[in-house]
C-alpha cells in the first residue's frame, strides 16, 4: 500500500511539474486536498446515515416483537456505548461539534499537535460504533454533530497525508472546511454548512478560505446525493395560504423554545459535572447508566416511545399528516432523552433531538390555540428553528438549515424571526451555549493533560 502511495505521489508531481503556469499550479495544488477530503466525507456521510437508520430500525424491530426487551436493551446499550469511547477514543463522546471547535481553536503552531487526540481516524471508527450502539439501545441522539467531529477527522488526515512538496494548507481552514462539508452532506444542506462554518467555527475573515469552503461543501453534497439520490431531509410540508398573524404563534413558541432549550443546556452539563464530581469508579459509571437506561425503558415501556431514538418520525408526523398535535407531556419526554442520553458519555449528537423537541413544543401550542394545518406546519418549523437556536446559539445557521431541509424558501423571515427571539430568550437563562461550554471544557483537559506530560 506503502509503495501504491509513494508511486501516485511521483506521478502527480510529476504532472504538475509540468504545469507552466505556475499561479494555476500553485492554486490548483491548494484546491484538491479540499475536493478529495469533500469526496471522501460524502462518502462516509451516506454510509453513516444508512448504518444509523438501520440502528433505529433495529430497535423499532426488536420492541414491535416484544416491548418488554427495552429493560434488557437499553442498559446494554448505554454501558457498551460509554465503554467503547472511554477504553478506545475519549474524546469520541457526545455531539462532536464542541471538539471540532476546540480543534480550530488549537490550530496555532504551538498548540496544533493536541489536535489528533480530537480528530482522527480512531475517532471516526468508534464515533460510529458508539452512537449506533446507544441508538439501538434506545438513547435519544442523532448523527449530524458526529458527522461533522468524522468530517474534521478526514480532512485533518488528508492533510496529513500531503507530501512534503505540496503548497502547505492552513490546517484551521481545512478543518473548519470540513465541518461545514460534514453537517451539508448529513442534513443535504450546502448553506446550512456555509453559514455554520462561518457563524460558529470562523473567527477569521472569511474572505481567507471562502473558495475552499464553498467547492468543499459543494462536492461533499454532490457526493452524499450521488450515493443517497437527490432528497429533501424533511420533504415539502404544506405552508400556503398562511397569513401574516401566524407571527404571534411563532415568537411564543420561539420564547418558550428558547427558554426550554437553554434550560436543557443548563441541566446537561449540571449531570455533566456531578459525574465528574461524584462518579469515580467504573462501578460508579454503570450504576448510573443502567439507572438512566431504566428510566429510559420504564417510560417507552409505560407511557411512550417517543422518548427513544432521534425523534425524526415525530417531526414527519406532525407536518405530513393529519395527526398534528402532540400529547402535552412529548416536549418533556424529548427533553429528558437527550439530557440522559448526552451526557451518558457515549457518542452521539443533539441536533436531531433538539429539532424533534422544538416541532413538538410547536404541535403542542397549535393544538392548544386551535391553529390551522399549514398554520400549524409553519410554527412547528420556527419551533425547531428555535429550540435548535437555543441549543448552538446560532439562529442564521438554525434558520437556513430547516429552510432547506423542506425547501420552503417563503419562510425565510418567520424562520429567522423564530431564531432571533429564541437567541433573546435563551441568554436569559445562560449567556453561553452548551457548545461553547463543553468546548471549553475540552481545551481545558487536553491542556492539563498535555502540562502533566511535560
Amino acid at each position: 500500500m506503502r509503495r501504491i502511495l509513494v508511486y501516485i505521489r511521483k506521478g502527480l508531481k510529476k504532472s504538475f511539474d509540468n504545469i507552466r503556469n505556475e499561479q494555476l499550479k500553485h492554486n490548483l495544488l491548494q484546491a484538491i486536498p479540499f475536493w478529495i477530503g469533500s469526496i471522501i466525507t460524502g462518502f462516509f456521510a451516506v454510509m453513516y446515515a444508512k448504518i444509523f437508520s438501520w440502528g433505529e430500525g433495529l430497535l423499532h424491530y426488536i420492541l414491535n416483537w416484544h416491548d418488554w426487551m427495552i429493560f434488557f436493551i437499553a442498559p446494554v446499550g448505554f454501558v457498551l456505548s460509554w465503554w467503547l469511547v472511554k477504553e478506545f477514543a475519549p474524546n469520541a463522546k457526545g455531539s462532536g461539534i464542541p471538539q471540532v471547535m476546540a480543534a480550530v481553536e488549537l490550530a496555532n503552531p504551538k498548540e496544533h499537535k493536541k489536535i489528533r487526540s480530537l480528530l482522527s481516524i480512531k475517532i471516526i471508527v468508534f464515533k460510529i460504533l458508539s452512537s449506533v450502539v446507544l441508538v439501538i439501545g434506545g438513547g435519544a441522539v442523532g448523527r449530524e454533530g458526529p458527522t461533522i467531529q468524522i468530517a474534521g477527522s478526514i480532512f485533518r488526515k488528508v492533510n496529513e497525508y500531503l507530501p512534503e512538496w505540496w503548497p502547505k494548507i492552513s490546517k484551521k481552514n481545512m478543518i473548519m472546511t470540513g465541518a461545514a462539508a460534514g453537517l451539508a452532506a448529513a442534513f443535504n444542506t450546502p448553506l446550512g454548512g456555509i453559514v455554520f462554518a462561518v457563524e460558529e467555527l470562523s473567527k477569521t475573515h472569511i474572505n481567507y478560505f471562502k473558495t475552499a469552503l464553498f467547492t468543499a461543501v459543494i462536492i461533499a453534497g454532490l457526493t452524499a446525493q450521488t450515493l443517497a439520490g437527490s432528497y429533501l431531509y424533511l420533504a415539502y410540508p404544506k405552508t400556503n395560504d398562511v397569513s401574516l398573524m401566524v407571527m404571534f404563534p411563532i415568537v411564543l413558541v420561539a420564547g418558550i423554545a428558547g427558554i426550554l432549550a437553554s434550560q436543557l443546556s443548563v441541566i446537561m452539563l449540571k449531570i455533566s459535572s456531578w459525574k465528574k464530581r461524584k462518579l469515580k469508579t467504573n462501578r460508579d459509571h454503570i450504576i448510573f447508566l443502567v439507572g438512566c437506561a431504566l428510566l429510559i425503558a420504564c417510560i417507552s415501556f409505560f407511557i411512550s416511545r417517543e422518548i427513544l431514538g432521534s425523534g425524526k418520525e415525530i417531526i414527519e408526523r406532525v407536518l405530513f399528516t393529519q395527526d398534528k398535535h402532540e400529547d402535552w407531556y412529548v416536549p418533556i419526554l424529548r427533553m429528558l432523552g437527550p439530557a440522559l442520553s448526552f451526557t451518558s458519555g457515549g457518542a452521539g449528537g443533539i441536533f436531531a433531538p433538539a429539532l424533534t423537541a422544538g416541532a413538538s413544543i410547536g404541535s403542542v401550542v397549535s393544538g392548544i390555540i386551535h391553529l390551522t394545518p399549514n398554520e400549524t406546519n409553519v410554527v412547528v418549523l420556527g419551533g425547531m428553528v428555535a429550540f435548535l437556536t437555543g441549543i448552538t446559539r446560532a439562529p442564521f445557521t438554525s434558520a437556513i438549515i430547516v429552510l432547506e431541509m423542506t425547501d420552503r424558501h417563503s419562510l425565510i423571515f418567520h424562520l429567522m424571526l423564530a431564531g432571533m427571539i429564541s437567541s433573546i430568550f435563551s441568554i436569559l437563562v445562560s449567556r453561553h451555549s452548551l457548545y461553547d461550554v463543553l468546548k471549553m471544557n475540552f481545551l481545558t483537559e487536553i491542556r492539563n493533560k498535555e502540562d502533566q506530560e511535560a
